[in-house]
């Protein structure tokens, strides 16, 4: 065990490579609707992030057909994309490939074997509130008057290696901006729609990182701390907590409030729209883009570290079916649950007392991943369980989007 948590200290992206220099994106709120996008930030202005919308696509209706529609976010590469595959090639979902480069999607998505008449690609910068409010827009013309029926919010930001912040068009730390705050909006814009659905779910992809109840998320640090939320109450916050800007952290932070979420959507809306709301972590993806920011030495031995020490390797292809699955399977049915797989993995997850064959009880890890295995309902941390925290963080989610 001891050895296990050194070499991921060394390891895990969870951790400082040494920084790099790194270009600091802009902070422009005056230019969003936001209420709070007004404060004073003082960041450099530049060109902003989102600088266009999409023409809007219509008629959707007539190549959707009687398949479901379903809404993925960052679909263009990594789970995302392997997701999109995964719903498609079972022939009852239709998928809209929420993504900022609609042309790299429709490229990609030749390269996998998607058919055109699967999907469709349509922009959302996640960086941008006024994105995401388009997003819905577009969609709503697209699809009509039928109800958007599943909702996959995947899409994040990775940004270790930065010795500062980059900031989003409204002025928020660009991993609690894109993996919160725009996933945030996205959803509560699209819970009224969605009711009308028959089974509808939605799944905001956690991360074993940000769940302190586990070797990786509790033994390697920096460790998820959201604090008392003061970042959350105003633009211009380098961390949730407050305090100094730490890339590796702000990402674990971030993963925290996206369960947060998942928990709040679920208690604030299941009973009254039939929704499901779920989280999941898919295990690790160890050649996923998400590492693109860390060292070239780092991409080559983590994948190999990840096979062969911990046991907790998933493919790209195998996380996406596992995504889809949350979707698809009868078994995810339940709201409000945090969904993991406990395959080949040995060593990087929680140890649970279980009574074996024998009668005997022994420690077993969960909630590693690792290649194969099934489906089991996981245990959010404590972090994640703190409902006066979580209520916090919703009201001033709420104020920051505009909503």
């Amino acid at each position: 065990m001891l050895l296990t948590v050194i070499a991921l200290s060394a390891l895990l992206p969870s951790l400082h490579p040494a920084p790099r220099t790194s270009a600091l994106l802009p902070a422009s709120a005056a230019r969003t609707h936001s209420p709070l996008a007004v404060a004073a930030v003082t960041r450099p202005s530049t060109a902003p992030i989102y600088q266009s919308s999409e023409t809007p696509k219509v008629l959707g209706g007539l190549v959707i057909g009687t398949r479901q529609l379903v809404v993925v976010t960052g679909a263009s590469s990594g789970l995302g994309l392997a997701a999109a595959k995964a719903l498609a090639k079972t022939g009852k979902y239709y998928v809209i490939c929420a993504v900022r480069d609609t042309k790299k999607m429709d490229q990609v998505a030749k390269e996998v074997g998607m058919k055109s008449s699967d999907y469709t690609a349509m922009k959302l910068e996640l960086a941008s509130l006024k994105s995401v409010r388009d997003f819905v827009v577009n969609l709503k013309a697209f699809k009509a008057i039928r109800p958007l029926n599943h909702l996959i919010c995947n899409a994040a930001v990775y940004l270790p290696a930065d010795p500062i912040p980059r900031f989003t068009d409204d002025g928020f730390e660009m991993s609690v901006g894109v993996n919160h705050l725009g996933h945030f909006l996205l959803a509560n814009l699209l819970v009224d729609d969605m009711k009308k659905a028959k089974n509808a779910r939605v799944c905001i992809v956690g991360s074993i990182t940000g769940n302190t109840n586990t070797i990786g998320g509790g033994l390697v640090y920096p460790r998820a701390n959201l604090g008392d939320l003061a970042g959350l109450e105003a633009p211009g916050a380098e961390m949730v907590d407050g305090g100094k800007f730490d890339g590796a952290k702000a990402y674990k932070d971030s993963k925290v409030l996206n369960m947060m979420t998942v928990r709040e959507l679920h208690r604030r809306y299941h009973e009254s729209t039939g929704i499901t709301f779920a989280s999941m972590y898919p295990g690790c993806i160890a050649e996923t883009n998400l590492f693109r920011e860390k060292r070239q030495w780092f991409r080559q031995l983590f994948p190999l570290f990840m096979k062969y020490v911990t046991g907790g390797y998933v493919s790209e292809d195998e996380a996406g079916e596992r995504l889809a699955q949350v979707i698809d399977d009868s078994r995810c049915a339940k709201s409000g649950v945090y969904w993991s797989w406990n395959g080949n993995a040995q060593q990087v997850g929680a140890l649970k007392m279980k009574k074996g064959e024998t009668g005997k009880y022994g420690w077993e890890v969960q909630g590693a991943g690792g290649a194969g295995g099934d489906l089991f309902e996981n245990a959010f941390s404590n972090d994640v369980l703190d409902d006066q925290k979580a209520r916090i963080m919703w009201d001033r989610s709420v104020e920051l989007t505009g909503l």
